[in-house]
């Protein structure tokens, strides 16, 4: 027995599966960390291996950078939650405001998933009406609205000109369902089609530009320009999904489209510096419905966790670090990292492609960079090609998301990528027969 499989054993008898979140686990038994130091982790079992996935892309300088160590520590010493305000609130705020064109006020608020939930709330106060939109396959957290279809498949996902609103968890009320109109992703004439249909009961469309789930394939410029201008058309709000996405440009993806501005921005992971987050950020009227010094309250908001003071020094400081510089750094060598998994590709003469932009990367087990969701859906026999590929870079030190996708860290350089490539295209040799 090795000491993660008797940790799991111990994990089986107090918590469903062994675990709190399902994207630790493997077979036969997840492993556990003992230290994570810049890009690289070392299990307990003393493994190290260079660490692409930077816990679901919230890790912007890897693990356990000096900097943010050394402000949280100051910090701890202070004290850990208040229920007074503190200073750094509001430099953090001040910050991220000068980020984005977009952002005149935001709160904060404890993951990505709140900020969305956030997001809709804010958009149906605002706007009074209930219904969301949001893009087939897209992930945007837990909340039941923001879920609707993020799992549908060939056999449930309906007419490409009519998705059906698909249920993630079972006994997900009908009204919710009946409350989501689902548009397909980089499609605009069938999305506004459908969106007309349900115009005048649509508070807002959801909208990631760059969906993990879809594909980490961006949105193409004809299909944000029409949801933007189909929701100045008909008074409903676009929310920008940007949990992941803000560590793409220095104020967002948002920057790749000219002349679109999103109302509404929900922000989470990596702009908490490795600790838990979310925000959401926009105009100045859509957010006052949270006001709680107006007349009438539209959407009171709070929480016991918010804005605490370790998480915002932690994200202030990283967020300071990761300045344009940084930012273009960063992106040239995710360019470099994008090209050498394509060029190991070409040399293993498999089936295969990798999509991305900004500092993040996905390989798919297709010959062609897939465009919507259904283009990027991951039949079986993919699935299988991916999860060998996964297991022998897994086993030849490199740590990815679950989807074969990565993202960099500023304390990345070159070397981390060519051994990134090298493990890649020893891979993909070896699964030559499988294709």
């Amino acid at each position: 027995m090795s000491k993660s499989s008797e940790l799991y054993e111990r994990g089986l008898k107090v918590m469903p599966g062994g675990c709190s979140r399902n994207t630790i686990l493997r077979k036969p038994h997840p492993l556990y960390v003992e230290k994570g130091e810049g890009c690289y982790v070392t299990d307990i079992e003393g493994v190290k291996r260079i660490d692409f996935a930077n816990n679901m892309c919230s890790l912007i300088h890897g693990h356990a950078h000096p900097e943010v160590v050394a402000a949280v520590s100051e910090q701890l010493a202070k004290g850990t939650a208040f229920t007074v305000g503190t200073e750094v609130e509001i430099e953090y705020a001040e910050h991220l405001v000068n980020r984005s064109a977009s952002f005149e006020k935001m709160r904060f608020v404890n993951s990505g998933t709140e900020a969305v939930m956030s997001c809709l709330k804010a958009a149906r106060a605002f706007t009074g009406r209930a219904k969301i939109a949001k893009a087939e396959g897209a992930y945007h957290g837990l909340y039941d609205y923001a879920e609707v279809s993020q799992t549908s498949k060939p056999e449930n996902w309906g007419d490409a000109d009519n998705p059906k609103s698909v249920p993630v968890a079972h006994g997900t009320p009908k009204a919710a369902l009946e409350d989501v109109v689902i548009i397909p992703f980089n499609e605009p004439e069938r999305a506004i089609k459908i969106l007309e249909q349900n115009a005048d009961d649509i508070a807002c469309v959801l909208l990631d530009v760059m969906p993990h789930r879809v594909g980490l394939i961006t949105a193409n410029d004809d299909f944000v320009n029409a949801i933007y201008n189909w929701t100045r058309k008909n008074d409903a709000l676009l929310v920008y999904d940007e949990v992941i996405t803000f560590r793409s440009n220095y104020g967002g993806a948002q920057e790749w489209y000219d002349g679109v501005t999103p109302d509404l921005t929900a922000m989470g992971k990596m702009i908490g510096g490795g600790f838990p987050v979310g925000a959401l950020a926009g105009r100045a009227d859509v957010m006052d419905v949270m006001n709680p010094l107006a007349e009438k309250v539209l959407f009171p908001h709070s929480g016991t966790f918010s804005a605490n003071p370790i998480t915002m020094t932690a994200g202030l400081k990283s967020m300071q670090m990761f300045d344009q510089s940084a930012v273009l750094r960063l992106n040239k060598l995710a360019n470099y990292a994008r090209n050498s998994i394509s060029e190991a590709i070409k040399i293993a003469d498999v089936p295969a492609c990798v999509t991305g932009a900004g500092s993040m990367f996905r390989i798919h087990m297709k010959p062609e960079a897939p465009v919507s969701y259904r283009d990027a859906y991951v039949t079986p026999r993919e699935a299988a090609l991916t999860k060998t590929l996964l297991d022998h870079l897994f086993d030849d030190g490199i740590m990815m998301i679950n989807t074969c996708s990565g993202v960099l860290s500023t304390v990345m350089t070159e070397k981390e990528i060519d051994r990134l490539a090298e493990a890649v295209l020893g891979g993909l040799n070896k699964m030559k027969n499988q294709f």
